[in-house]
């Protein structure tokens, strides 16, 4: 194939951009916010079953401290009852059989108000355990927004970076033939990124490759406007005059 030597050079811009747009898209893909956010998402989760936990032990809690509570209220219930038919009756036996069962509910809610007492203590401490959870997952969850925050601000930059690029590329690409674009784009496709490279004193800047004997003679030969390709990595080798030749 046959090009000018100007547009040769143009594959070396075309190749600078691609391999920024290439650097540019990783680093869209790499940003450290990413793998933060990941790393906060486990966290959050566990943090979330942490305080379903913790919220459940706590409510199991409150249902024995009512349920207590209940069974308090209906002691002093049948305690003022019956203090209230003692007052009331002329009978001894009746008297002495109602002070006996005031005798056995008072022990009764003696007994009930200590339980009362622990299960309240416990409350208190499951009500603790679940608000420092809830501090915890407020934490991270503030942590979160920030990280997302510096994430789409970073995403932001790099993506005007990329829209100047491919505008670039695409002014560049423009201004070199059908021909050699397509030759270009398969190159870049079989060279893995790697498809058009300066020589510089008789080495590939593309894979390091120093030309030398019948591969040397044969570019040293080659009219000006001749495409030739690195024997080595297969790049278009573009010749300036720091190609040493």
């Amino acid at each position: 194939m046959k090009a000018s030597p100007v547009a040769q050079k143009e594959l070396l811009r075309l190749q600078a951009l691609d391999i920024k747009l290439q650097q540019v898209e990783h680093q869209t893909k790499a940003l450290p916010q990413h793998t933060e956010l990941r790393g906060l998402s486990t966290l959050f989760d566990t943090t979330r079953m942490t305080l379903s936990t913790r919220a459940g032990e706590r409510d199991d809690v409150r249902t024995e401290l009512s349920r207590i509570e209940s069974d308090v209220e209906v002691v002093e219930k049948r305690i003022a009852r019956d203090s209230e038919r003692v007052q009331h009756t002329s009978s001894v036996k009746d008297v002495q059989a109602l002070e006996t069962e005031l005798t056995s509910l008072r022990k009764r809610l003696l007994a009930l108000e200590e339980i009362e007492i622990a299960v309240m203590e416990r409350l208190e401490e499951r009500d603790a355990a679940v608000a420092a959870v809830e501090s915890e997952r407020n934490m991270i969850a503030k942590q979160v927004h920030a990280a997302e925050l510096s994430r789409d601000e970073a995403l932001a930059d790099l993506s005007r970076q990329l829209g100047e690029l491919r505008r670039d590329r695409a002014a560049v690409a423009g201004s070199i033939s059908e021909d050699l674009a397509v030759l270009y784009e398969k190159r870049f496709v079989s060279g893995r990124g790697n498809a058009a490279a300066l020589l510089r004193a008789r080495t590939c800047s593309g894979c390091t490759m120093t030309l030398t004997g019948s591969d040397l003679d044969a570019v040293r030969s080659s009219p000006a406007d001749d495409v030739l390709f690195c024997p080595d990595c297969g790049a278009i080798l573009v010749r300036t005059e720091e190609s040493g030749i």
